[in-house]
């Protein structure tokens, strides 16, 4: 069997740099048409983006996906509030053609195909729909792939871009619950060898800005977030206190037991859990403070661009004991 690493088994080698300032620093990129100062897309779930975040995404330069898991007229009204630069999520089956082009209509700059495992006949067949059915050039993002394989196929069903990543959100149990999945990093590393012109979006298993970094030195284009942009004022929910002063709020999957019961009455196959995350402020200090660690990030690399810092990045991989040393370890003496 061939090994596969996620992102805490590798770390990036510094290399010489000549970058004075992070101002050099560029990390702009484009989802097909759409112009992004930052690589970071929120995640089309519940206790994540709907309006707010949206709205907050594109105004600190990323962009949000408003989550499926609702009316077409209320999915279309979030995105007529939190127009322009935003995507909206649709299923494969059901009502997904009907849902599509009513947040077409609406305004959605890309519609984002959200199902768990992608490579699969209900993506192709609703991909091919789809592709005939939305304006010629649309943005279609489709996933969640774990193999080159299943990127190449995507792409070729139509898919502008890809999700990449089964199993690795912090809140998903796909691995435990069905033995399947791909390390993070490793799918993001293989997907990254197509020769398809599809761009690669790492979604899952990424904590923190160097993840992120190691996600876009390997390939990606992108990085969907969720459980980091969760528990800000913008993400969707109720800030709960304890008697002891903490504030939190609802993180969950969207496979878990509670969000499928809300959703549709009942719960199928549970592939997530519910959570409590702690209430984090404005999303607004968490994209800045991203922001600048990935700008930091390429700098260590010398690189001032994504591109660049692809062709120059240098991984290696790490022992238990780096792995440990790489953590801010006083709090383990």
């Amino acid at each position: 069997m061939n090994k596969a690493y996620t992102y805490d088994d590798v770390l990036l080698i510094p290399q010489y740099s000549d970058i004075r300032t992070r101002s050099e620093v560029d990390i702009s990129g484009r989802l097909g048409d759409i112009p992004l100062d930052i690589p970071i897309i929120s995640s089309p779930m519940d206790t994540v983006t709907e309006v707010s975040m949206a709205t907050a995404m594109r105004t600190n330069g990323g962009t949000g996906v408003i989550h499926r898991y609702n009316s077409i007229p209320d999915q279309c009204d979030m995105v007529f509030d939190a127009q322009p630069n935003v995507g909206a999520a649709v299923g494969v089956t059901g009502d997904f053609l009907e849902r599509a082009l009513a947040l077409c209509d609406a305004g959605a700059n890309f519609i984002c195909v959200d199902v768990a495992h992608g490579h699969h006949i209900l993506m192709k067949e609703a991909l091919g729909v789809l592709r005939t059915k939305l304006p010629v050039g649309y943005h279609i993002m489709a996933g969640n792939v774990a193999t080159l394989e299943g990127f190449n196929d995507l792409a070729d069903w139509g898919a502008s871009s890809i999700r990449c990543n089964i199993g690795g959100g912090s809140i998903c149990t796909t691995r435990v619950q069905t033995g399947h999945g791909m390390p993070g990093l490793q799918t993001i590393l293989e997907c990254a060898r197509s020769d398809r012109s599809a761009q690669i979006i790492a979604d899952g298993g990424i904590k923190n800005a160097g993840d992120a970094v190691k996600a876009l030195a390997a390939g990606a284009d992108f990085v969907m977030l969720g459980s980091l942009l969760a528990g800000t004022d913008e993400a969707p929910g109720v800030t709960f206190e304890t008697t002891a002063g903490r504030k939190y709020k609802q993180y969950r999957g969207m496979a878990s037991k509670e969000a499928q019961h809300d959703w549709r009455g009942r719960a199928a196959s549970m592939e997530g859990v519910a959570a409590t995350i702690d209430y984090k402020g404005p999303v607004r200090n968490i994209l800045a403070l991203l922001k600048n660690n990935i700008l930091s990030g390429l700098s260590y690399s010398g690189a001032r661009n994504i591109k660049e810092l692809q062709a120059y990045a240098k991984f290696i991989v790490q022992t238990g004991a780096s792995q440990v040393e790489s953590t801010s370890h006083i709090l383990l003496r």
